[in-house]
C-alpha cells in the first residue's frame, strides 16, 4: 500500500478507519539497507541479541519488530487495540517516533486507559508520531516534518543527542526495521 493511497484513505475516511490506515504509515524512518547504525544513550539498554535487539528488529516489519522489543510493549498494545499491525507492517519508507514504555508511564493510568479506549483520540496521537518519509540522523539537527496527523513536529540537536518538539529525547534512534526506521523517544507527543 503506497503512501499516496494511504493519505487519500486517511483524508477521506472516518476517524475509526483513519487510525489503522494512518498508523500503518506512521512507522519510523531508516531501513535496514541504509547502512546507518542506531545512536543515542538508550541504545545500550537494547538486548544484544535476539529478535528485540537492533539487529533482530532489522529483520522484521515495524509492528512485528516493535512487538519483539520489551521497551515497546505499551505501544504494541496500542497498535493491537487499533488493529494496526498489518497496516504498519505493509507500509514502506516511514519514520516512527516510538514512545517507550517509560514514556507512556509519564501519563496517569486513568488518562492512558481513556486514550487507549478512544480510537479517534488515539488515532490523532499515534499518527502524530509517524512521518511518511525516511529521516536520516543528519536531518534531525534542525528538522521540521509533517506528520500523518497533519501537524508538524520539530527536531533539534547534534551528534547523538536529539530532541523532538523540545520535549522528548530520542533515547535510541536510527533503528532499522524491514520497512521503517524507528526513533525511540522518552515522552509521548501530543498534537495541538
Amino acid at each position: 500500500m503506497n503512501v499516496t493511497r494511504i493519505r487519500r484513505s486517511v483524508l477521506g475516511a472516518s476517524a475509526a478507519v483513519v487510525l489503522p490506515v494512518a498508523l500503518g504509515i506512521a512507522a519510523p524512518a531508516a531501513s535496514a539497507d541504509s547502512g546507518s547504525q542506531p545512536f543515542g544513550p538508550g541504545c545500550s539498554s537494547l538486548p544484544t541479541e535476539g529478535q528485540g535487539s537492533a539487529a533482530g528488529m532489522a529483520d522484521d516489519p515495524v509492528a512485528t519488530a516493535a512487538s519483539n522489543n520489551s521497551e515497546l510493549s505499551t505501544l504494541t498494545a496500542a497498535i493491537s487495540a487499533a488493529d494496526l499491525g498489518d497496516t504498519l507492517n505493509n507500509s514502506k519508507n516511514i519514520t516512527v517516533f516510538a514512545p517507550t514504555d517509560a514514556a507512556f508511564e509519564k501519563i496517569p493510568k486513568a488518562d492512558l486507559d481513556a486514550l487507549l479506549a478512544d480510537k479517534d483520540q488515539l488515532t490523532k496521537v499515534l499518527t502524530y508520531h509517524v512521518v511518511d518519509q525516511k529521516i536520516a540522523q543528519s536531518q534531525l539537527g534542525n528538522g521540521d516534518f509533517k506528520t500523518l496527523q497533519g501537524s508538524n513536529l520539530t527536531t533539534s540537536g547534534s551528534g547523538d543527542t536529539f530532541k523532538v518538539n523540545n520535549s522528548a529525547n530520542i533515547v535510541c534512534g536510527g533503528i532499522p526495521t524491514a520497512n521503517a526506521t524507528v526513533e525511540l523517544i522518552d515522552t509521548v507527543l501530543m498534537p495541538e
